[in-house]
């Protein structure tokens, strides 16, 4: 089991990087939360199996089709046992 936290910078706003990411995070079996920031990045919080993070980790650098990801700052975490995937 493992979390992440990510703060993920470029062209994320407005081209359906949140409900993406939630997509993506259920159907990877991915517990967290997604939002966006007011500084124009998304944040998102990934917690459950340590492969499920990663490929949702590795799917946040390119993020959906119309998204314009120019780096993710990822920070370990400890689980809070987060059980569900939701868009804040």
């Amino acid at each position: 089991m493992s979390a992440r936290h990510l703060v993920v910078h470029g062209t994320v706003q407005g081209v359906f990087f949140r409900a993406s990411a939630e997509q993506e995070a259920r159907r990877l079996g991915v517990a967290g939360w997604v939002r966006n920031r007011s500084d124009g990045t998304v944040e998102m919080v990934a917690e459950g199996d340590d492969e499920a993070v990663d490929a949702l980790v590795g799917w946040a650098h390119q993020g959906p089709p119309r998204a314009d990801v120019t780096g993710v700052d990822v920070t370990d975490r400890e689980p809070e046992g987060l059980t569900d995937f939701t868009e804040r």
